[in-house]
């Protein structure tokens, strides 16, 4: 609970800050209080866990060691911010702001104990992406990715709180623990199932995952691209915990129907994703569809014991970080381009060859190669489905993780095979820094993996 007021304090303190013309200060005082909130975090984990406002917001070490990974993530994108924004000419202290927001409604996702607060996350998360997603009214394509997105999002919205008013029906209470007892003692009514279906389809199209996938490559092409990095890692990560986490509880309940959809969601998402990925010539674009792939390998944790969450995090963490070392990358090559095409990279191993080598380890992770913590976290999580008996998708996943070299290699070939066209260019700092600190976390989490997984 303090750490979901500190975040939505810190967010007031941006607004205040633009009132009283301090713009330079908003940077580095949220990164300071970003800090400062994930060193409290931390230091409540393995702490016994709280309730607050009857049971509305929950915490214990899932919650806390999401929102750990949560406000790591959204301490890279706002160092990232000022030289995006410089570059834009726009205010700053109002995206800095809405991603400290949004990052509230991450961490009231995985803190919930009532679906009226687990609603709530979702739409406050949703709508700071509305507004990210169009926030260059001069583009077209920004405007067409905002309002393509808003209208799908606000879809999907509906759909998952008719689901919601479903499950209150068959229940009689938003509070996810009375749900879980209820379900348990049998005899319920069979619109509840209606109901779960319906939120996991809206909570698949949060996660990008087929056949709710459609919109993921047009807005994340025509969004900003640190727009397209916070949708493709913080939002994607922090849906998939709070799917995991609402459904976990009805592990044993749900006929296998669902199992053998959530098999089929899983396997199409992987395979859609990854062959509609090697097409791609535009980076963001073939990163939306690898992104949809992983929704997939994610969702492979349904299959597993239900007690297994240290993997969902796993994987969650090496994905974001990867994620935000390669868009770290992808802002300092094109940021002043106008496009993502993957030509822009060519001859970057010899231009730049920090930058090169930090987009190829992130890259590397992604398709699950050693020693970078995406190839643990594929490990770890083959295995825990490999143990409960599914042997046919760790095929196909293992098959889908080969397929994935293909396009990765596409543009790590780029940097080191072909010669550049245009003249070298200055790499901004922060940039640089952010990358180097991603990559290396993602790093020394495939090194050493207990670091994280002993928490949960």
């Amino acid at each position: 609970m303090t750490t979901l007021i500190a975040i939505a304090g810190l967010g007031i303190i941006c607004l205040i800050a633009e009132i009283f013309n301090l713009r330079k200060a908003i940077v580095p005082v949220s990164i300071i209080g970003l800090l400062a909130i994930l060193g409290l975090n931390v230091t409540e984990l393995n702490l016994v866990g709280n309730t607050y406002y009857n049971n509305m917001i929950v915490e214990n070490n899932y919650s806390r060691i999401f929102s750990a990974l949560f406000i790591v993530l959204t301490t890279f994108l706002v160092a990232l911010s000022p030289e995006f924004h410089k570059n834009h000419k726009t205010k700053i202290s109002d995206f800095v702001a809405i991603k400290l927001f949004l990052l509230a409604g991450a961490v009231a996702m995985v803190s919930f104990g009532n679906l009226a607060m687990f609603f709530l996350g979702i739409e406050i998360l949703s709508i700071s992406l509305y507004v990210l997603a169009a926030s260059e009214p001069k583009n077209v394509s920004s405007n067409e990715a905002g309002m393509k997105y808003f209208l799908m999002g606000s879809f999907a919205s509906g759909v998952i709180l008719f689901g919601i008013a479903l499950i209150y029906g068959a229940t009689g209470s938003f509070d996810v623990d009375t749900i879980y007892n209820t379900v348990s003692a049998g005899n319920i009514p069979g619109w509840f199932f209606i109901g779960i279906v319906l939120l996991t389809i809206g909570l698949l199209f949060k996660i990008a995952a087929v056949p709710f996938h459609f919109w993921a490559p047009d807005v994340y092409e025509g969004s900003p691209a640190l727009t397209t990095a916070t949708m493709s890692t913080l939002a994607k990560v922090a849906a998939m915990a709070a799917f995991f986490k609402l459904m976990k509880g009805l592990n044993h309940e749900v006929p296998g129907t669902y199992v053998t959809i959530i098999i089929i969601v899983s396997a199409l998402s992987m395979f859609v994703g990854n062959l509609m990925a090697l097409k791609q010539s535009n980076v963001k674009r073939m990163l939306a569809f690898s992104g949809i792939s992983h929704a997939g390998f994610m969702l492979m944790v349904f299959l597993s014991p239900p007690t297994t969450t240290g993997v969902l995090f796993y994987y969650a963490a090496a994905y974001g970080l990867a994620g935000i070392a390669a868009f770290a990358v992808v802002l300092s090559v094109c940021g002043n381009k106008g496009n993502e095409e993957i030509y822009n990279f060519n001859g970057l191993g010899k231009t730049h060859p920090l930058m090169a080598a930090v987009l190829t380890c992130s890259l590397l992770s992604m398709a699950g190669i050693p020693i970078f913590s995406g190839f643990f976290a594929k490990f770890f999580l083959f295995g825990e489905v490999l143990r409960a008996g599914q042997v046919a998708i760790v095929i196909i996943a293992v098959v889908n993780s080969i397929i994935s070299v293909g396009y990765y290699f596409k543009l790590i070939l780029a940097m080191y095979t072909k010669d550049s066209t245009e003249e070298k260019q200055t790499v901004p700092f922060a940039y640089s820094v952010v990358a180097v600190i991603a990559i290396l976390l993602n790093i020394a989490l495939g090194i050493y993996p207990d670091l994280v997984l002993k928490y949960l």
